[in-house]
């Protein structure tokens, strides 16, 4: 009765492993076994079972599990003899492991890993073999492998390399000495490399400690650049390389930078310049054991010029992109701790200037394409020039493939100046008479007008109407055509060019030569300069409804833009299908610094948006003007990079004759109001003096009209100093009014529609008007413009209504229900981001997105933060019996734009 009661005391005592519920029917066999289970229970020694290892010892699932197929018995014997086994191994030193083949084993194996894993053992089942083991166990043992032979894992060069990194950097952070605290410091190897444009040395941390983990590193970097340069792949990559131009003026460009503070290098297309310069200059920085010492700084024009160039050179190096090679542009960038060659836009290298004036820890700065002379390659130059003379160990190249080199080297007190020549194929030129010739087009008067479709017909329009103004180009090109006679031509070809419009673009006669090429030339893909987004959507759309460019088995459309997202402009780096033609219709953007290998046909229109600034008026504009004979060249040079090309230029010889050697400056014809207020971020006395001190000085009118807006708008007092608006304003990467305007929606607590509207317009427009769906199109529109009429609480209403059916997962469905641009909203969604993660780190909003919008319903108070900030931008209507008109406050009455955006 005393051995019946223990047991029933024994049962009571187990801990049930949850909330109580009817137990399920227990087979027949198991009550039966039941008094033989557990007198097999209390012959073990007495656990507590405040481990819960009595009920692990003692459960229901493991007896289920053991009488499905099997008899019971053998299990509770197999399981008693494993733990007396178990426990020898613990207790034999000088044995590490059990292995069984027994099929019993393989049967009981979930039991005898949880009786393992009690005892503090490791277990795993290869194949039919069990193996307990008193140390961890990998996934796949060679040695037990019944059905393989034994083989040798090879591990991936790349991967080897980033192991045998992690480890060593593992290494030296045990070197590091304790801080006071009783923990290590922080790794050396992460503060001193100055990968982050905005990362800074720890001044606490040792000196002699990050020496030495630093010519650690750097002798790993070197193992690792001549592992890669002896292994199969690198060294097929080396002979490549060997093959550019620039690789035979390798020695001799090295040494020129050593000796130099500035070196100015002028390099034809095709000579390897952009990707192979800043690889001399680390490759023999690695080599000389310096490589972690140095950081390289390469800036480009344009944000698909520095990913493609990144990603080029991180290949012919071996790697994955953002290991010592990587790349920051506006809203992505992808970099590392160990990354010592950043490529990046050349307003990525002026934010970290402001902030950082003696770019500490920066060796090299690489300035490429100087020769387009946009504002801020400019405005990089006057502060980098005076940056020269507190950095005596910082070295500056300036790169272009056609620049005026003895403009720069006079510039920087006749600095020497390098030319590489150029490898390119030949390319055949054809200018419009040729073009004529060879396919027999006729041009009239009226097959010249660009169809831009039926909401923007005051655009056809206007290029029948003479032009006011014209500019010097303008000019000379006009009276090269009268000087010009085209003898050597047929009569057709004379008619032609006696009727050619050079304001007009020319879609009719880019669809014939296009038609020409596809019927009648070898294969190749065709590069289609135009000069903006309307020209490129209204041409692509115009192919489209051709039977032939517009069948997508023939011919495969792309445009190549910047304002489209990443993914889409890398689309044009992607071979066609095989019988397909791929057209790339694409701005100036693809001019320099990108190569398309197929193409192998280039159109050149021979103009590009410019914005012209009129100081006298203080009236801005942005129009399409003729290029110069230098982006002519570079236009060429994009047909010949792989193989011989032929460019097909759409405009007579004589009015190439009559371009300019080099652009206007930036500088000389645009606003300068957001670069004044960056010049006195740097805290400069006066914006005149160091605006004189440029390559090409400014008017001192558009200097003068600049510091009044300035002043206007509250940024600037009247000493020119910055006040706290302009001080918030500088930090802003946009246009003055703009910021202003995100600054006051912060301080009004209606953040989130001027995030909205501030994004809207730094971006495109996301509403569609198709030229077949007008009407529709416009119907909706104006349910998103309800009562008020206002584009920009048009913006606010379909954003918000588009990130609803995101996360519905109907943002598609959405935008094409509504004729909105998804990837344009995409866009926008980017940018708010950055600007509200810019508010937050100065501290204007809260992370609190409540409180920041305590007041977004006040539709009125938002509309009053948009004309503050748009002011004094914006004009009064008066209101007549049959008409109204437009005054504001400095002109009085004006006229209306045809794309007036209504607040």
């Amino acid at each position: 009765m005393r051995r019946v009661l223990r047991r029933g005391l024994g049962i009571l005592l187990v801990p049930l492993p949850g909330p109580l519920s009817r137990p399920p029917p227990i087979p027949l066999a198991a009550l039966l076994l039941l008094p033989r289970r557990l007198d097999a229970f209390f012959r073990r020694p007495f656990c507590d079972y405040s481990g819960g290892r009595a009920v692990e010892q003692f459960s229901d699932d493991e007896y289920d599990h053991e009488y499905e197929d099997h008899r019971p018995s053998s299990s509770v014997a197999n399981i008693d003899e494993w733990r007396w086994k178990l426990s020898m191994l613990q207790r034999n030193a000088e044995e590490q492991e059990i292995i069984s083949r027994d099929r019993r084993d393989r049967r009981d194996y979930d039991q005898i890993a949880n009786l393992a894993k009690r005892m503090g053992l490791y277990s795993e089942l290869y194949g039919k073999v069990i193996v307990a083991s008193k140390v961890p166990l990998p996934n796949y043992r060679p040695d037990l492998d019944d059905k393989r032979p034994q083989r040798e894992v090879v591990i991936p060069l790349s991967l080897q390399r980033r192991v045998e990194g992690f480890v060593q950097e593992h290494l030296d952070r045990s070197l590091l000495p304790f801080n006071k605290d009783g923990g290590k410091s922080e790794s050396g190897s992460e503060k001193a490399e100055h990968v982050n444009l905005d990362e800074k040395q720890d001044p606490l941390l040792d000196e002699s400690v990050m020496e030495k983990i630093l010519q650690r590193k750097s002798l790993r970097m070197r193992n690792f650049q001549r592992s890669w340069q002896e292994s199969p792949e690198g060294a097929k990559m080396v002979e490549f390389r060997k093959s550019l131009p620039a690789y035979k003026e390798k020695e001799r460009l090295l040494a020129a930078i050593a000796r130099n503070q500035v070196i100015v290098i002028s390099g034809e297309t095709g000579c390897g310049k952009t990707t192979q310069l800043p690889q001399f200059v680390l490759e023999s920085e690695i080599e000389s054991g310096r490589g972690a010492f140095c950081n390289i700084i390469c800036t480009q024009p344009r944000r698909i010029s520095a990913m493609a160039v990144a990603e080029r050179v991180s290949t012919e190096r071996g790697e994955n992109l953002g290991e010592s090679v990587g790349y920051k542009v506006r809203l992505e960038g992808i970099r590392g701790k160990d990354t010592h060659l950043l490529f990046c836009t050349s307003g990525i290298l002026l934010r970290r200037l402001l902030s950082d004036r003696n770019l500490n820890g920066v060796s090299h700065v690489f300035v490429d394409e100087i020769h387009e002379r946009g504002m801020n390659e400019d405005f990089l130059l006057i502060v980098l020039k005076d940056l020269l003379s507190r950095r005596r160990d910082l070295r500056l190249i300036l790169m272009s493939a056609t620049l005026n080199a003895e403009l720069f080297s006079s510039y920087f007190g006749g600095a020497p100046t390098i030319h590489i020549p150029g490898f390119t194929h030949p390319v055949r030129a054809h200018f419009l008479e040729d073009i004529l010739e060879r396919t027999g087009y006729k041009m009239t008067a009226s097959n010249q007008l660009d169809d831009y479709g039926q909401d923007k017909v005051w655009k056809t329009q206007r290029q029948l109407l003479p032009r006011k103004r014209k500019n010097q180009i303008t000019t000379l090109v006009e009276d090269a055509l009268q000087n010009s006679n085209f003898e050597t031509y047929g009569s057709r070809t004379r008619d032609s060019l006696a009727n050619w419009n050079p304001d007009c673009i020319g879609f009719n006669l880019i669809e014939a030569v296009l038609c020409h090429i596809c019927r009648k030339e070898r294969a190749g893909a065709v590069l289609v300069f135009m000069t903006g987004w309307d020209d490129i959507s209204s041409l692509k759309d115009q192919l489209k409804a051709h039977p032939l460019l517009g069948d997508p088995n023939r011919v495969l459309l792309l445009a190549c833009h910047g304002s489209m997202a990443t993914s889409e402009q890398r689309l044009i780096f992607d071979k066609a299908p095989p019988n397909v033609r791929k057209v790339v219709l694409a701005t100036n953007m693809a001019e320099a610094s990108i190569t398309i290998n197929d193409i192998v046909f280039v159109m050149d229109c021979g103009k590009a948006k410019e914005t012209t600034y009129d100081a006298l008026n203080n009236t801005p504009c942005l129009l399409p003007s003729w290029i110069s004979k230098a982006s002519s060249r570079q236009r060429r040079g994009r047909a010949g990079r792989v193989q011989p090309g032929e460019c097909y230029h759409l405009y007579p010889r004589c009015v190439y004759d009559a371009f300019a050697e080099y652009q206007l400056p930036e500088l000389l014809r645009t606003p300068l109001n957001s670069l004044c207020l960056q010049i006195k971020s740097l805290q400069v006395d006066s914006i005149g003096e160091f605006l004189s001190a440029a390559l090409q000085p400014p008017e001192p009118r558009a200097v003068q009209n600049a510091v009044e807006f300035l002043k206007m708008i509250g940024s600037l007092d009247e000493n020119e100093n910055l006040t706290d608006l302009g001080r918030y304003l500088s930090m802003l990467p946009v246009d003055p009014k703009l910021g202003k305007m995100l600054i006051m929606g912060a301080v009004f607590r209606c953040i989130d529609p001027i995030l909205t509207v501030v994004a809207g317009l730094s971006a495109r427009d996301p509403f569609l008007l198709p030229q077949d769906k007008k009407d529709l199109a416009g119907t909706a529109k104006s349910r998103f413009s309800a009562k008020d009429y206002s584009d920009h609480m048009a913006l606010v209403r379909a954003y918000e209504g588009w990130k609803d059916a995101e996360r519905e997962g109907s943002g598609y469905e959405y935008c094409w229900r509504n004729f909105l641009s998804a990837q344009t909203l995409q866009a926008i969604h980017s940018l708010r981001k950055q600007f509200s993660y810019i508010l937050k780190d100065a501290g204007l909003i809260d992370s609190d997105a409540n409180t920041n919008n305590s007041l977004s319903h006040n539709q009125s108070l938002v509309r009053g933060v948009i004309c503050s900030g748009l002011f004094p931008g914006i004009s009064s209507v008066v209101h007549r019996e049959n008409s109204m008109s437009f005054k504001t406050m400095d002109d009085g009455q004006v006229l209306v734009y045809a794309e007036l955006r209504e607040c």
